[in-house]
């Protein structure tokens, strides 16, 4: 009876490969229902809205705007009206339901009192990220919080610019004790060039910001995260702490001042990305 040949090298390992790759695609679920399974429970992936602050415009968050659009994200970063909460609340809450599909609500400074009021009663907003931010409990106003905990932003820092209807009040340059100046107070930790084109860019504030009181805040519904600068002299990061706490959130804690979406932009995305994953 005639011997069986062995199969060719060349066929065997052809056949190999091909089995390889074919466990290969079924373990990614690429094609077929277990690659539907995946993406339906990775979902949609949300839009990122960032809020800026008082005496800024949304360039503030330009690098961490790049950053995420580097990463297939779709990021808006909306003007603040910088009217007061309720003013501004209303206009942002109007954006976001513009919006359709999942949303990362993400505030900095006084941009927190703002998305804290804006986001509440809005369910596809799914978390809320403070970066260096107010997060304020219902009834509590900017004034009496700078005031009570020692904000490095005081009436000595102001400057008054009165208008048909109210007082804008920008942030003075020069120190005017116990304002300790612009770039000791506001932009510390921020290369003195970049310190000054934000001096000089700075959007005003209504001074009626300081007196109206916050409304019921989205963070007893929605998660939260906090990033805080641990060199912050305009919300002192005792202050932060507290309200971080208050609202269950996940705390990240940088050696930096208020502006840290300017100079820590990378820690700010992963705070970000770390509310996406936990969202998603």
């Amino acid at each position: 009876m005639p011997t069986r040949k062995p199969a060719r090298p060349r066929r065997r390992a052809l056949l190999i490969v091909a089995a390889l790759a074919l466990a290969a695609l079924f373990a990614l679920g690429a094609g077929g229902p277990a690659g539907a399974d995946v993406q339906r429970k990775l979902g949609p992936r949300p839009t990122i809205v960032l809020v800026h602050g008082d005496w800024a415009d949304a360039s503030s968050w330009t690098a961490v705007l790049e950053r995420l659009q580097e990463r297939g994200f779709d990021v808006v970063a909306p003007p603040n009206t910088l009217r007061g909460p309720t003013a501004d609340a209303t206009y942002l809450a109007a954006y976001l339901r513009s919006l359709s599909g999942p949303i990362v609500l993400v505030a900095h400074s006084y941009g927190g009192f703002v998305a804290t009021n804006a986001a509440t009663g809005i369910p596809n907003v799914k978390a809320l990220v403070y970066v260096d931010a107010f997060a304020p409990d219902e009834g509590e106003t900017l004034g009496a919080l700078a005031e009570e905990w020692g904000s490095c932003v005081g009436p000595a820092g102001l400057s008054p610019v009165p208008f048909d209807g109210g007082v804008d009040v920008y942030l003075r340059w020069e120190p005017n004790p116990p304002y300790a100046g612009f770039r000791a107070c506001f932009a510390n930790g921020v290369d003195p060039r970049t310190a000054s084109v934000l001096a000089a860019e700075q959007r005003p504030a209504a001074l009626a910001e300081y007196d109206e009181p916050s409304g019921p805040p989205a963070w007893k519904t929605i998660p939260s995260w906090s990033l805080i600068g641990t060199l912050d002299h305009v919300i002192p990061p005792a202050l932060q702490e507290h309200q971080a706490e208050r609202a269950g959130a996940q705390v990240t804690r940088v050696k930096a001042g208020h502006l840290s979406l300017i100079t820590r932009p990378a820690d700010v995305v992963q705070v970000i990305l770390d509310a996406v994953a936990a969202t998603s």
